[in-house]
């Protein structure tokens, strides 16, 4: 880290980002306590729970999620940078004005550097997104280079961008994260309990509809595998409701944990059998890395992220519950019936039998 050096997130506070911020914080704490001459600034979401780290050579400016503040935070990036700075932008877009320093933007959100659908979005969110991604196109020219942490991802920005700045691919865990995933971490292993696990949040992308329409199959062909989810009935009320729904109207064997803690996710890992991962798209997947370092066979979407970073024992079309359900029945061990087919007089016996 250079002399000075700016974290400008005033957009990140929940989810993977929010893990992945927190872990820099510290990181920003502990590079400070090494050398005396390194100051630092942080452009933080006033949302943004955890504890900032607090040194005399480190400011905090808290930014409300709002249009206005927002605008000012961009301000203030561009004041606050000197020509030795270091600016990391966290929140996926380039600053709206021109800086002083060397600006690295992450890249985290495909939503913004793919045409992706956003059916299914909310309309305030999709009119977010559009903007996000014009604001990312017209400032690109603005970044020193861009960070991703997939090949996968830095392929969307190459072309979404041109291919006019420096795309690096540098993943990165949270401290605490990497350390459980050294081989020689030795855990106990709870009774396991579930049989998938999901781990996600309930945005559309992450497909929770076309899962629970597979499990609603798996019910109708006579199984019924246990599944626990980890949906927010504060943030995505509807899918819960509907889930609850579902899950009466079937018989199937649905759990919600609600909002779960690091802790907690890596609880319910322990205490499941797989990891199911129908999303139809990520920019890194932690989720996969964390199921892979415990143990968990991986079922998951047959696409590029997927096998960026892991392995799957099998793959499935997202787009297809069906698929999703005859995948999950390859690894239960049970054989869908094989399709009989007849020759054109055997056709029309079976019509006329009766």
């Amino acid at each position: 880290m250079a002399g000075h050096f700016i974290l400008h997130a005033p957009n990140v506070h929940q989810g993977g980002g929010g893990t992945l911020l927190a872990s820099l914080l510290t990181a920003v704490r502990e590079s400070l306590a090494v050398d005396e001459r390194r100051t630092a600034d942080l452009i933080l979401d006033e949302r943004f729970s955890p504890d900032c780290p607090s040194h005399s050579r480190l400011s905090v400016h808290r930014i409300r999620p709002t249009f206005s503040s927002r605008f000012g935070a961009e301000r203030l990036l561009s004041r606050l940078s000197r020509g030795e700075s270091r600016i990391l932008c966290f929140g996926a877009l380039p600053p709206l004005f021109r800086c002083r320093g060397h600006v690295a933007v992450f890249v985290q959100n495909r939503n913004i550097v793919e045409r992706t659908d956003l059916t299914g979005y909310p309309l305030k969110q999709q009119l977010r997104i559009r903007l996000e991604r014009l604001w990312f196109r017209a400032r690109a020219n603005l970044a020193s280079e861009f960070v991703v942490q997939t090949e996968t991802m830095a392929d969307l920005v190459r072309d979404y961008v041109g291919d006019i700045r420096t795309v690096r691919v540098q993943p990165f865990l949270p401290s605490q994260v990497a350390a459980e995933m050294s081989p020689a971490t030795v855990r106990f292993r709870p009774v396991k309990e579930f049989d998938f696990c999901y781990v996600a949040t309930g945005e559309p992308h992450k497909n929770h509809q076309r899962l629970l329409e597979a499990w609603r199959l798996l019910a109708v062909s006579g199984q019924r595998p246990s599944l626990c989810l980890t949906l927010s009935q504060q943030h995505f009320p509807d899918l819960c409701n509907d889930i609850e729904t579902l899950a009466r109207a079937s018989g199937l064997q649905i759990h919600n944990a609600g909002y779960v803690s690091r802790d907690e996710v890596a609880e319910i890992y322990r205490r499941s059998r797989h990891l199911v991962f129908p999303s139809q798209y990520e920019s890194f997947g932690l989720p996969l890395l964390e199921a892979r370092d415990e143990g968990l066979p991986i079922v998951a979407a047959e696409r590029d992220y997927v096998r960026d970073i892991v392995e799957p024992v099998e793959t499935f079309d997202p787009d297809s519950p069906r698929s999703i359900a005859r995948a999950v029945e390859r690894v239960l061990g049970q054989t869908p019936p094989q399709l009989r087919i007849t020759d054109p007089p055997g056709f029309l016996t079976s019509l006329f039998a009766a």
